[in-house]
């Protein structure tokens, strides 16, 4: 009997010291658990590359930068041949010149010289209708006495009916002048002029595109092309890595996912520099769970879904490098208001 309890006794350890360890699980994905609580966490440093080209195409003039160095934001890189692009700046600023004189000179109508030329046409072609009009009445009279033909007589209603004409032709013009110009004929010139602006506007852009900028602080990864290349604007010139953010990426399993948050404070460290650590803070969790990935570097690898974490560093330098791997440790009770 005493043999059996003995045996129960022991059996009875075991079972918790396997519960014990199991529940525990010190090394899940990478996370442990010290006495005090505090959660240390294995992911990789994560710098944002960019690849840089011309939004237009042409044949590169020259390139400024290196593999290696480092440039700020708005640091000309390289340049385009600008002389198609000036071309086009040119003939568009002339043609919304043009069109700007027109608009002007339909807003400002007839000129009083014009208005007084038209005046005169129409008192000539008044003249010359009453003359035409004295020649008629004498044909007709001579007509009825016999002393001229039909013919005489057709010659000079014609001639009458011409006069007319002319000088309702001459009081039109008069009329349109004085009226001055339509309101629909300057809208036509106003919106041929913003077409013409846009226009210009679009080859200015595009002679601001035939230089490369660097959107911001960055270290040059390579240079794709050599002055003299034709590049079009699907073609990679530079690779930049970004200076700022730098993003350290991890990931947690669910059992340990209500144990953080974001805007808590973590303490970053890497293998070449252990005693000097980064502070930084958890910015985003995934909220789509996923397995975990091979480049996660835990004492205990294990496959199981995990959630993404982004931790961004406050004060990044050279000593953290793309897919360095890193260790992340939360101190207890770590919050976003902490430092």
């Amino acid at each position: 009997m005493r043999k059996r309890l003995v045996r129960a006794l022991a059996l009875l350890v075991l079972v918790s010291a396997a519960a014990a360890w199991w529940f525990d699980v010190p090394a899940w994905l990478g996370w442990r658990a010290s006495q005090d609580y505090n959660l240390t966490l294995y992911g990789n440093v994560d710098i944002r590359q960019v690849q840089l080209g011309f939004r237009v195409d042409g044949r590169l003039a020259e390139t400024l930068v290196d593999e290696g160095d480092e440039v700020s934001s708005g640091t000309i890189l390289a340049r385009l041949d600008a002389q198609p692009y000036e071309d086009s700046v040119r003939a568009a600023e002339a043609e919304v010149a043009a069109l700007q004189a027109t608009l002007r000179k339909l807003r400002d109508g007839p000129r009083p010289a014009e208005i007084a030329q038209a005046k005169a046409a129409t008192a000539e072609r008044e003249a010359d209708l009453q003359n035409a009009t004295l020649a008629f009445d004498r044909s007709n009279q001579l007509r009825r006495q016999g002393a001229i033909s039909q013919a005489n007589l057709d010659q000079a209603t014609a001639a009458r009916d011409m006069a007319v004409a002319r000088l309702e032709s001459a009081r039109e013009a008069l009329r349109l002048l004085e009226e001055g110009t339509r309101e629909e004929d300057i809208a036509v010139a106003r919106a041929n002029l913003r077409a013409a602006e846009a226009k210009l506007a679009a080859a200015k852009t595009s002679l601001g595109d035939a230089t490369l900028r660097a959107p911001s602080e960055g270290i040059v990864l390579s240079r794709v092309h050599e002055a003299g290349a034709i590049v079009s604007p699907s073609d990679t010139v530079y690779v930049l890595s970004l200076t700022e953010p730098v993003w350290v990426r991890a990931y947690i399993s669910e059992p340990r996912l209500g144990t953080i948050h974001p805007g808590m404070v973590v303490e970053v460290t890497t293998d070449t520099a252990p005693n000097k650590p980064y502070r930084g803070k958890i910015g985003f969790i995934s909220p789509v769970a996923e397995f975990t990935p091979k480049s996660v570097e835990t004492p205990d690898l294990r496959t199981d879904l995990v959630y993404r974490l982004r931790i961004t560093i406050d004060q990044p330098d050279t000593g953290l490098r793309q897919g360095m791997p890193v260790t992340i440790r939360i101190p207890p009770n770590g919050n976003a208001g902490d430092g």
